[in-house]
Formats: structure tokens, sequence, C-alpha cells
């Protein structure tokens, strides 16, 4: 038994590291278990693409607001380089890469969004785009530049955020969450933890402990692969992206794969992207990596020539409408639901603290946080429990 919290994290990814680091900052106490390591899971398969998206105005909304808090936490106590260092930050920025001039009208659409939002961004044409990066092969319309994106290495960021947690008296506990209770949980070797709030937090394994989350379809796992290479410097400079990328992160069914290719700071490159619904099987599938590696290789041919030195899985929690699920339960009390980022848990963990931590405590969020209730959802709202 341990001292009963104001909130009981469940999840110590990059989400519950964010959440207990904001939630202990307002002066609630905060126990996390974590049946694993912290930051692994999906924490640990993501690029840890810090970057702003505009499907619709929600997501949008949630990402720069989430990006500026990443901004701020990075050049926090005055020793930018040494905090960019430890979460092995860089602003690499992205382009959004146009394969023909139908892809061209979509970036000119996207540059108006974006920049409609006091995002920085300009449009390439094939000149410039070829002078920032030679790599791509030959033929490409141009893109969409975004300069204030970024990249983090998550693991170390959720570690970062947690130790901060645990500073101010957060409590991390080894173990493995197998009910949730009417007063808190009990963990799989029978004991039990009391707590004011259950905070479920834990990606796709959180239909485990809610299987309405499940059966309501509201939270889907897509599997997803990276490769990763051996180190080379200035191999590209900025994360490219293809445009058609958008489809195929928010396809409602079957395999897809589309060309995400990110410079890390230690020289070495990332390369995605694939997603496969309903698969949780985490072994490497053959088949969905080559598919992936030679789409990739379409975008950039030398691909084919570099060391790749490993190749993993991981599974997003994904949501019917692509937003996330931050706030309480409606039909579960105590229970409060940070999940169903998808692809994008890296990038508004941040914001996703905010608005949480804003709602429990009763304030008024940055944001608004009605497109991210779990209440939008008929099918979790009329739960019986």
């Amino acid at each position: 038994m341990t001292a009963r919290p104001d909130v009981l994290v469940i999840g110590a990814g990059i989400i519950g590291a964010a959440c207990a680091d904001e939630l202990t900052a307002c002066g609630l106490t905060v126990t996390i278990v974590e049946r694993d390591a912290v930051g692994s899971g999906a924490t640990a398969a993501g690029m840890g693409h810090l970057v702003a998206m505009d499907d619709n105005p929600a997501e949008l909304a949630l990402t720069s607001y989430s990006i500026a808090l990443w901004n701020q936490l990075v050049d926090a106590n005055g020793d930018v380089d040494n905090e960019r260092e430890r979460h092995e930050y860089s602003r690499c920025g992205t382009i959004w890469v146009a394969a023909d001039d139908e892809e061209m009208t979509a970036a000119r659409a996207k540059q108006v969004t974006l920049a409609a939002h006091g995002i920085a961004c300009d449009l390439l044409d094939a000149a410039m785009l070829y002078l920032l990066e030679p790599q791509l092969r030959p033929g490409l319309a141009g893109g969409l530049r975004v300069t204030g994106d970024a990249v983090v290495y998550p693991p170390k960021s959720a570690k970062i955020l947690l130790e901060r947690a645990r500073r101010r008296g957060a409590q991390l506990i080894d173990g493995e969450v197998c009910t949730i209770t009417g007063t808190g949980v009990t963990l799989s070797d029978g004991s039990r933890i009391d707590a004011a709030i259950v905070l479920v937090a834990n990606g796709a394994a959180c239909v485990q402990l809610l299987p309405e989350l499940h059966t309501g379809g509201l939270i889907r796992p897509k599997k997803g692969h990276i490769v990763i290479t051996d180190r080379y410097p200035d191999f590209i400079r900025h994360q490219l992206v293809e445009l058609g990328y958008i489809k195929s992160a928010h396809a409602a069914s079957g395999d897809s794969v589309a060309f995400n290719l990110q410079p890390r700071p230690t020289g070495q490159l990332l390369i995605g992207s694939s997603r496969q619904f309903d698969n949780t099987d985490k072994a490497v599938d053959l088949d969905i990596m080559t598919r992936m590696l030679a789409h990739a290789a379409r975008f950039v041919p030398a691909l084919s020539g570099l060391n790749a030195i490993r190749c993993w899985t991981g599974l997003r929690a994904a949501s019917p409408d692509g937003l996330p699920l931050i706030g309480p339960h409606p039909t579960r009390p105590r229970v409060w639901l940070a999940t169903g980022h998808e692809g994008l848990g890296i990038t508004t963990s941040l914001a996703t603290a905010k608005l949480l931590t804003a709602q429990i405590l009763n304030q008024v969020a940055p944001i608004s946080i009605t497109p991210y209730l779990p209440a939008r959802f008929a099918e979790l709202a009329s739960t019986h429990v």
C-alpha cells in the first residue's frame, strides 16, 4: 500500500510523464504505475516528430499549442543548449514534399491554413526544394517548408518530465494495473492503491482496463514500423514527409505506407512509416517493411545504398475522429482518460497535460477542451458500468 494520491497515473510513457509533471507542478500529489521501463511502449517506438498538423481545426489548435510548450520547455532555465541536448531536440523543420501539380495545390492550401495561425512556413518551387534537399529524386514539383517543427528523442523526454515530477514528490511504482476499482486500482500482485482520480494514460493498452473503449471502436491499435540507419551526417537536413502521408495517417482501414524520413541529431536516419489496423503482433512484418523501404527509396533513391541497423514496431492508439480523448470518463466516476493520440502523442503530450490538469482543477483551459472530451462519443457516454 502507498499513501492515497490525488491522481494515480497508469502509464509512464510521454503522455503519462507529461501529465505527472504538470499535475505536480500545480500542487497535486501523484503516483505513477508503470509495468515496463519509463518511456517504453509507443513512446520508445515513435519518431519523435514535433509537427503542426492541420487536418482539422482541433488538431491544429492542439499541435500548435503543444509545439509552443515544447519550445518553452527546451528553452527553459537559461541554458538552451543543455536543455536541447538533454531532449536530443533539433529544430530541423519539416518539408512536405509535393510530387506533382495537384499536391502543390494542396501545399498552397496548407500554407494558407498554417500562416493564418501564425505558423512560419514557405512554399518551395522545384529549384528551391532541390537546393535544400538534393537527395530527393528528380521530377518533384516542390513543397512546403514548416520551419518551427522539430524532433526530440521521446524516451529521454519522458524520463526528464517524470524526474521533474518525482522531485516534487511524485511516486513511481513498478507494477501492472489489472483492475480499476471504485476507489482506485488493483495491481497484478494483489495490492491495491486508492486514489481520488485514476488517469488512464497507457496508450493502446487502455482497452484491457476499459473494455468499452474496444467494444465501442473508440480506441483501435495501429501498428507501425520504423527503420534506423547507420550514421550519415547531413544526408538530409529536414524531416521529409510526402503530402500523401495525410491520407495514410487517417485511413480508416487496411495497410498503408507513406514516405517519412527524419534526420536525427546523431547523424542517423529514421525511415517510416507504415500503418496496420487492429494488428497487435509486435513482430516485424517483412512484407510491410519492404513496402515501406521501397516507397521511401522512390523519393530518396540513395537510401537503397545506406546501411540499416535496426527495425522495430509500435502500437498507436487511434480514435475514430483522429483526436485524443482527454478528460473524464462520462460514466466511470474517478476515471479520467488521456489516450487516443495515434501518431501525435509526442507532439501533443505537453498540451494534453495542460488541458487535463485545467479540467481537474476546474480552471479555464488555454484552448477549448470540447473537441477532445471523451463524452463526444455516444458509445462511451451511454456505457453502463
